[in-house]
C-alpha cells in the first residue's frame, strides 16, 4: 500500500484512522481523505458523469464520515468498504434527484402548454362565436343593429340609446326585444 503521506511512514489502517476520527482527530481525518478521496471521487464520477457535481458530492460524503465516525463499527466492515457505500448512495441519491426535477421540470411545461393551448382554443371558440354574432347581425334591420350593439357592446342603458339614435325609449326597446329574438332564431339559440 502507497503511503498516505508520500514519506516513508507506512499508511495507518483505514479502521484506525476512523476509530481517531470518531474521537475528533482532524489528523486521522485529513490522512483517510488523502487516501480515499481519489476513489471516492472515481466512484462519484462514475454514476454522475458530471465532474462538478461529483466534486460537491465527494465532499459531501466526506463531510458525512467525519460527522458520522462514531457509527462506523470495524466488527461490521471495513472503513473502505463504508466509506465507498456511502459515496454511491449519495450518487444514486443525486441522480435521484436531478431525474426528479427533471420529470418536475417536465410535468410543468406540459401543463403550461397545455394551458397555453386550452387558452389559444378558448380565444378561437370567442372570434368563431364572435364571427357568427356579427353574421347574424347583419339580418337586422339598422335600427335594430344600432340598438343592440349600442346597449350590449357600447354598454349603453336603454334611455341613453334612445337619446343616441334619437327615438322614444319604448321604440328602442321594443326594436332591442324584436332583434334580440331574431338573433335567437339565426343563431339557433332556444328561447329559455
Amino acid at each position: 500500500m502507497p503511503d498516505y503521506d508520500g514519506g516513508a511512514t507506512p499508511a495507518p489502517d483505514l479502521d484506525e484512522l476512523m476509530d481517531r476520527i470518531a474521537s475528533g482527530d482532524q489528523e486521522a481525518f485529513g490522512h483517510l481523505y488523502d487516501v480515499l478521496a481519489p476513489l471516492v471521487h472515481g466512484l462519484v464520477l462514475r454514476v454522475l458523469r458530471d465532474p462538478a457535481q461529483s466534486e460537491e458530492v465527494t465532499q459531501e460524503v466526506f463531510l458525512e464520515v467525519w460527522q458520522q465516525a462514531k457509527r462506523f463499527d470495524a466488527d461490521r466492515g471495513r472503513a473502505r468498504a463504508w466509506i465507498t457505500v456511502m459515496a454511491h448512495r449519495r450518487a444514486v441519491d443525486r441522480v435521484r434527484a436531478a431525474q426528479a426535477s427533471t420529470d418536475r421540470d417536465l410535468r410543468e411545461g406540459i401543463k403550461d402548454y397545455q394551458e397555453s393551448y386550452n387558452d389559444v382554443e378558448h380565444r378561437v371558440e370567442v372570434a368563431l362565436e364572435s364571427e357568427r354574432v356579427n353574421k347574424a347581425l347583419e339580418s337586422l334591420t339598422e335600427v335594430q343593429k344600432q340598438a343592440i350593439r349600442l346597449a350590449y357592446y357600447g354598454g349603453y342603458t336603454y334611455g341613453e340609446v334612445a337619446t343616441a339614435l334619437g327615438l322614444p325609449l319604448g321604440t328602442v326597446k321594443t326594436r332591442i326585444r324584436d332583434g334580440m329574438i331574431r338573433l335567437r332564431d339565426v343563431l339557433g339559440v332556444s328561447h329559455g
